[in-house]
């Protein structure tokens, strides 16, 4: 491979790097797609065992999974085991760092929350005065939106609310359930929209890379894909100051080895392709690589019982069903504790109640179970987090993965906006289930740790000037012309949305822009 060049070689499977390939290919570029993971075959490569069978009985071997929540027994070698790829971190500040090495990433694992940001996040510091606006707008990426959400067979409801921009749907015109009803009807008493969530549908319930995106790049017969590669570095042209040459080795046989390319996309996942420029040395003109990392906030929520529904009485009118509450905080008022805003995921459980909901045990605790199967109503927070220059991630100079490749380490924080949000948003749920006639039966005012929601996000931001940002408005590098970053790490703020849907039409606007200025000779 060291004595051929390619047009693009992208690192990275997932949604964004898919994207890339589905674009630039079907625009007649030839792209080469590493990999650092194989191509699961999940008829081939999975088996049935019983948790007896299993060394730990399906729980996880201790260290190897410590941050992945997720994972046991039965899925471990999904998951990048933290002792192969280790990360770094302060023990008083933890964080979960959850990342896939298959053949389509994390894409495969996606849950499908469908969302688009709008300008309250594109152009937040205009609307609040903190932090940074984005280089571009709704307006900007709304045609991207529209494409993905075409492709990703988007379900939703037209709900013209512009702190929830509304996209090209499959119409979802479903009927609430009583329960959702109620909610809702406590919602507009308090002035809290409650919505329909919005998701993505794929095809046979599966809406990744590897059934969406890369079937139609390789039907172009423009793309090939490498599996089982871990990038070391890239390197620059000492004439040009353009990248020129990607290093890589098989994470089997441990073979070291490079190609040459025209252009290189890094699609690896927000922390992975930051790392891969840190250990690199390159596009940090700015100094602020590896700094504003955000994520959400997760964990904060209630559990409630409806109890007309206890005792059996539950019926397929009353419970069930999904909904959203949308950001409504510091859109026309301004709320005195924190900025920006959060969206609370609501669900009504027809199964049974978690034990842990019930401050007793033994019989009683067992009738209450009883008594309350059914009948169950919950809500979580997604909570913006505020993208501050302190929190970042640096490459430790005292570890090393499986393959010699500098860790990361990761040091951040939620402060009191963040905390502040959280019991909002808690004391928000127990006021609309309270209004719909629902008992509250537990409460959660603590975040899970930062990362937990593996929304992570930053640290190789864009922006209008080179010396505050380190990627334009078209993805690419300030420094380096021919290097793009396509997934979240580009992000200037992460909003309360599920980022997916956002980083899909970045890396589709990206390569599309890419490949008009490739066939003009420009890159």
């Amino acid at each position: 491979m060291a004595e051929e060049k390619v047009d693009v070689i992208i690192i990275g499977s997932g949604h964004s790097g898919g994207m890339a390939a589905k674009v630039l290919t079907e625009k007649g570029i030839s792209c080469l797609m590493l990999n650092a993971g194989p191509i699961a075959d999940v008829h081939k490569d999975t088996e049935v065992k019983a948790a007896y069978t299993l060394p730990y009985r399906n729980f996880k071997k201790p260290g190897q999974l410590a941050h992945v929540f997720q994972s046991d027994e039965f899925n471990a070698n999904t998951w990048v085991d933290e002792q192969e790829v280790p990360y770094t971190y302060d023990q008083q500040k933890p964080y979960n760092w959850v990342r896939v090495r298959l053949f389509g990433g994390r894409s495969l694992f996606w849950s499908r929350q469908s969302f688009r940001l709008s300008d309250y996040e594109f152009k937040a510091k205009s609307h609040d005065g903190y932090g940074d606006d984005w280089p571009i707008s709704l307006a900007d990426l709304g045609p991207f939106y529209a494409r993905v959400e075409a492709i990703f067979r988007v379900s939703g409801h037209a709900d013209g609310l512009p702190q929830y921009p509304d996209g090209n749907f499959v119409v979802d015109d479903s009927p609430w359930t009583g329960c959702m009803t109620r909610f809702r009807d406590a919602g507009k008493k308090l002035g809290v929209p409650v919505c329909k969530a919005r998701s993505a549908m794929g095809v046979d319930g599966l809406a990744s890379s590897v059934n969406l995106l890369l079937p139609d790049a390789f039907a172009t017969g423009k793309l090939r894909a490498v599996p089982n590669v871990v990038v070391r570095e890239l390197s620059l042209d000492k004439n040009t100051g353009l990248v020129n040459e990607v290093h890589f080795v098989d994470r089997l046989s441990r073979r070291e080895m490079s190609v040459k390319a025209r252009v290189v996309i890094l699609a690896a996942g927000t922390l992975e392709s930051t790392r891969l420029l840190l250990n690199s040395k390159i596009a940090n003109s700015s100094g602020v690589l590896g700094h504003y990392l955000i994520d959400q906030v997760y964990g904060p929520g209630i559990s409630c019982s409806i109890p007309e529904a206890r005792d059996g009485k539950a019926t397929p009118g009353l419970v069930g069903g999904s909904g959203l509450v949308p950001r409504f905080r510091n859109i026309e008022t301004k709320h005195p504790k924190f900025l920006r805003g959060y969206a609370l995921n609501v669900f009504s459980n027809t199964g049974g109640m978690d034990p842990r909901n019930f401050a007793t045990y033994g019989e009683d605790l067992q009738k209450k179970l009883d008594s309350c199967h059914g009948s169950g109503f919950s809500t979580g927070m997604m909570g913006e987090v505020l993208a501050r220059y302190e929190n970042h991630v640096r490459i430790d100079p005292n570890v090393v993965d499986a393959w010699d490749i500098p860790a990361l380490h990761i040091e951040t924080k939620y402060t009191d906006n963040e905390y502040d949000m959280a019991r909002d948003a808690v004391e928000t749920s127990i006021a609309l289930a309270e209004g719909a006639g629902f008992e509250v039966l537990a409460k959660n005012y603590d975040p899970n740790p930062p990362g937990y929601s593996i929304h992570e996000l930053g640290t190789c931001r864009m922006g209008d000037d080179p010396k505050t940002s380190v990627l334009n408005k078209w993805n690419q590098s300030h420094d380096i012309k021919n290097l793009l970053v396509v997934d979240g790490a580009s992000f200037v703020s992460g909003g309360w949305q599920n980022p997916t849907m956002t980083i899909l039409a970045l890396a589709m606007r990206a390569a599309d822009h890419l490949g008009d200025e490739m066939r003009k000779g420009n890159v």
